[in-house]
């Protein structure tokens, strides 16, 4: 009897083979020649060889549309098995970037936010400017998502300078990480709608993802990367010139900020207010400037930006 295994690469096995190994109980059902046994993040399985190649091709499948959904469920499984030509998904439209969480989708919800996208089309560095609640970071991290899994490019890294309300790293207790995860938490946040737990960990410690403090950019060379800089208001002219160098081959960046946001020392000019000044009109460069109508938030927070809006003008 012939032996072959299949290692799932990338893929969460509790939540391919589904609780109480649904799914893989479900795709035994379509091979009742094959003796098939689930362990780990491994399927073995025995037979004849010309059945297991049909195994092997819908196994593929499977973990192609699970790649891009972030789920299987019965009628997913049930119609990939019983096609007898390769399953093809959907374009993605409406505005959906990508199927996040248990298949959620993940949309361009607003005006800007939809030309945000199609700024990273035509070019590889854009500048999305705006206030808080805006979707920023949320869209560049779904758009670098979307990269990865389109495997555009090889990794994914978000950055943000560790500048907060004038607080001080060295007064946080713990050790580096702990003090510096308060300040990605944005970002945990945005990858955990769009990742499921198991494999967004395995990206972390493959360095597939890489979350990190705009310090730890200096000397990099970053090739076939799609990197995210958040909060750039907060960067000076060193840090920002140390940034947008550190392009490589291959590479999209996204810088995302808020100049009425800035937690700098007095008298020390913003980066990004810099960049945005020196860079105009250079070709590859984007800008998108979103407003209090791209937000995304409870309804109060326009409110509130256009009530502070209004004392700005006063």
């Amino acid at each position: 009897m012939n032996e072959r295994i299949i290692e799932l690469k990338d893929v969460a096995a509790s939540e391919f083979f589904g609780p109480n190994n649904r799914n893989i109980e479900l795709i035994k059902k379509s091979f009742p020649k094959l003796k098939i046994v689930a362990r780990g993040n491994k399927i073995k399985i025995y037979g004849d060889s010309i059945v297991m190649d049909e195994f092997e091709k819908k196994i593929d499948e499977l973990m192609k549309f699970y790649h891009r959904y972030n789920k299987l469920d019965d009628n997913s499984i049930e119609q990939i098995l019983n096609s007898s030509t390769k399953h093809k998904t959907s374009k993605l439209s409406d505005g959906v970037l990508l199927h996040g969480v248990s298949g959620r989708l993940i949309k361009a919800q607003t005006i800007n936010q939809r030309k945000m996208v199609d700024l990273m089309g035509t070019n590889d560095m854009p500048f999305a400017i705006g206030p808080a609640g805006t979707g920023k970071t949320y869209t560049a991290v779904a758009l670098a998502v979307r990269a990865l899994k389109e495997k555009e490019v090889r990794r994914i890294i978000l950055t943000r300078p560790a500048v907060e309300s004038g607080e001080n790293l060295g007064f946080l207790p713990g050790d580096l990480k702990e003090k510096l995860d308060p300040y990605m938490q944005p970002l945990y946040d945005a990858l955990r709608d769009m990742i499921p737990a198991e494999k967004l960990e395995s990206f972390i410690e493959k360095g597939t993802i890489q979350i990190a403090p705009l310090a730890f950019m200096r000397g990099r060379t970053l090739d076939g990367a799609f990197v995210i800089l958040d909060e750039a208001q907060n960067t000076t002219h060193s840090q920002m010139k140390m940034f947008l160098t550190r392009m490589g081959k291959h590479a999209k960046f996204i810088i995302n900020g808020d100049p009425g946001q800035i937690d700098l020392p007095r008298r020390q000019i913003s980066g990004l207010k810099e960049a945005l000044l020196t860079l105009q009109g250079v070709k590859g460069i984007g800008l998108v400037h979103m407003n209090e109508n791209d937000v995304i938030r409870h309804k109060l927070v326009k409110d509130i930006l256009a009530a502070y809006k209004k004392l700005e003008i006063e």
